[in-house]
């Protein structure tokens, strides 16, 4: 049976968005965050430097959770699995990766932004999921709609979540964590500004509590 992402993330409240330009990065930026009080981090796929990185972290920071973000093909899923992710989110869900979903066991938030999406996917064995993007769909008043009819999903809204909004997002009763690229910027990461991230990771952590 599939393990759900919150347990994995072992209430987990504010979950790091983050994007790899150098492969050098991720262990000190994945110890930062780690130290800091967020130990899950999404690492995204969208530079060539992704997956080595997240290698690296999973073989050098074995405190770190590592889930892996803007997964859109079965490729892409198998490869985040080989490179030591312990789970994976995708910004939305085509049939086809749905298809190799059910094929594999992987803990998993699925990319929603409708409630025909939430109940597709929740017929395909998903309770949880990710939706996006969060403050284009309709933020915290699209949890508020779902929550009536769908009252058994759980919600991380990611896209535009920042912390202004964060604790909103987290007072609803579906939404179980909120994903943020706030915390730590790639401009950030790539100017190794290490004290900075963590004061915001720190600042993070305190969030839904």
């Amino acid at each position: 049976m599939r393990e759900l992402v919150s347990s994995i993330c072992k209430g987990v409240k504010v979950i790091p968005v983050v994007v790899i330009e150098d492969v050098a990065d991720a262990v000190p930026l994945a110890r930062c965050l780690v130290e800091s009080g967020l130990p899950a981090v999404e690492f995204t796929l969208r530079t060539e430097a992704a997956l080595d990185g997240i290698k690296a972290v999973a073989a050098e920071v074995k405190d770190c959770i590592i889930g892996v973000g803007s997964i859109r093909t079965p490729e892409h899923l198998k490869a985040s699995i080989e490179a030591g992710g312990h789970f994976g989110v995708s910004p939305g869900t085509t049939e086809t990766l749905r298809n190799a979903l059910k094929e594999c066991d992987w803990p998993f938030l699925p990319g929603t932004a409708t409630i025909s999406e939430m109940l597709t996917m929740q017929e395909a064995g998903f309770s949880e999921m990710k939706m996006f993007p969060a403050s284009i769909v309709g933020g915290v008043g699209m949890l508020k709609a779902v929550a009536g009819p769908a009252a058994d999903i759980r919600i991380c809204p990611t896209g535009g979540v920042k912390p202004d909004n964060a604790e909103e997002y987290l007072a609803q009763k579906n939404c179980f964590a909120v994903g943020g690229t706030w915390i730590a910027p790639l401009a950030d990461v790539n100017a190794k500004n290490w004290d900075v991230i963590a004061e915001r990771a720190k600042a993070a952590s305190l969030l839904g509590k």
